[in-house]
């Protein structure tokens, strides 16, 4: 272990808040380079939890995200028999990668997903009105984050909102963890028959639509650049970041906001901090914290510890962006600090090809959520708040609040 001064720790490490990174992180860094973890299956994989090893590891393609080659590091049983199926394109190393994420880059530029705003603005609000009109007490994960991405991702892919509950149960137990392998792979399962149902559907009249689907149908599945069940892949894979990991960001937003009154009332008095206040939710919760796995393929010395061809690496986004170094204070919630070079979607050529369209989400329900409910607070002790420790994704079990 590299000027590692403790026993080799096992990985994944508990929580001792379930809003922050373990507190070993804080030790590991102190290490004089990578630090050696034990994986549940007996298997060593170098653990990273400073900013600047993160970002080269992530940007660096000697290091594969394939899960498939050899020496990859595996988090669960539960969670490999998900990965065991079809690999998504984000798993993908170049060209590969690139050819798949071309596909769907132009769908999420800024441009385009700004235009989406006024559609997002409008089913918010009426959730919400919604919301007030039943009045409290409401569970903010159930009522309004989960049906509120869930509608935004369906209305792009054209999904029936009779089927929204289902993909909601779905992608939850497809995130666990600690259960039986074979519930995420049930529920992936579920989700890719349906999906594939629905895709050869839509293949029938793809010409006359104008949801996603449908566009990569006519531009990419007839001139015979994906295949049927390609689409049905990625399809899954938007589904899944498209509405999951955003509702598990707003609660775990509001939650800061609740226990940071401060930071509220400096939102209210200045708009103008909006964004800047997504870039600090982003940066302080960084909800998919196990995402960036690697695997060498050649040897490659990073922070002057020699990595060796098929040796597993853990670039924890999570301990990068907690990293003093790069974010002074990091364990404080402060919506004015400079926090735009926050990693939360990864880096390099794998980071999230959704997050513009996370961020106008998020910008529209902390934009309006404090105004529409401005006497919003917990509805329990806020000791009784649970996170979700067994999951593959942060967040929140649920979000009970009353106005």
């Amino acid at each position: 272990m590299s000027g590692c001064p403790f026993s080799q720790p096992t990985f994944p490490i508990a929580r001792q808040c379930p809003f922050l990174p373990p507190d070993e992180y804080r030790a590991f860094r102190q290490a004089s380079g990578p630090v050696k973890v034990r994986m549940w299956d007996g298997h060593d994989a170098w653990l990273l939890t400073r900013y600047d090893d993160v970002r080269a590891v992530l940007g660096d393609n000697r290091f594969s995200g394939d899960p498939q080659k050899p020496g990859y590091p595996s988090l669960s049983a539960a969670r490999d028999a998900v990965l065991d199926l079809e690999p998504a394109f984000i798993r993908m190393d170049p060209p590969q990668h690139g050819h798949y994420r071309r596909m769907l880059t132009k769908e999420f530029m800024i441009k385009r997903v700004s235009d989406m705003r006024p559609r997002i603005e409008s089913i918010f609000n009426r959730l919400v009105d919604e919301l007030i009109a039943k009045g409290p007490p409401a569970n903010l994960v159930e009522d309004l984050f989960l049906p509120l991405t869930s509608e935004v991702i369906a209305w792009l892919l054209d999904v029936p909102h009779e089927d929204h509950g289902f993909f909601q149960e779905q992608s939850r137990l497809k995130v666990l963890l600690d259960v039986d392998p074979s519930i995420p792979k049930a529920a992936s399962d579920r989700i890719l028959s349906y999906l594939d149902r629905l895709i050869a559907e839509r293949e029938k009249d793809a010409e006359q639509r104008t949801d996603l689907l449908s566009r990569l149908i006519v531009e990419q599945v007839r001139p015979g650049h994906l295949t049927h069940r390609e689409l049905v892949v990625m399809a899954d894979l938007l589904l899944m970041a498209g509405h999951e990991t955003t509702a598990n960001q707003m609660a775990l937003g509001v939650y800061s906001f609740l226990t940071n009154p401060d930071q509220m009332q400096l939102l209210r008095d200045d708009p103008s901090l909006l964004r800047n206040a997504v870039e600090e939710m982003l940066r302080f919760h960084t909800i998919v914290h196990y995402n960036a796995f690697r695997v060498a393929v050649e040897d490659v010395e990073v922070a002057g510890q020699l990595i060796r061809k098929g040796e597993g690496v853990i670039a924890l986004i999570s301990g990068a962006n907690h990293d003093p170094a790069a974010f002074p204070q990091p364990e404080k919630f402060d919506i004015t600090r400079k926090t735009d070079h926050h990693v939360a979607f990864s880096y390099g050529i794998h980071q999230c090809l959704g997050q513009p369209l996370a961020r106008v989400e998020l910008q529209v329900v902390f934009g309006a959520l404090f105004q529409r409910m401005p006497t919003l607070r917990f509805a329990v002790p806020v000791e009784e708040i649970k996170g979700k420790g067994d999951h593959f994704v942060q967040g929140l079990e649920t979000l009970p609040v009353t106005w």
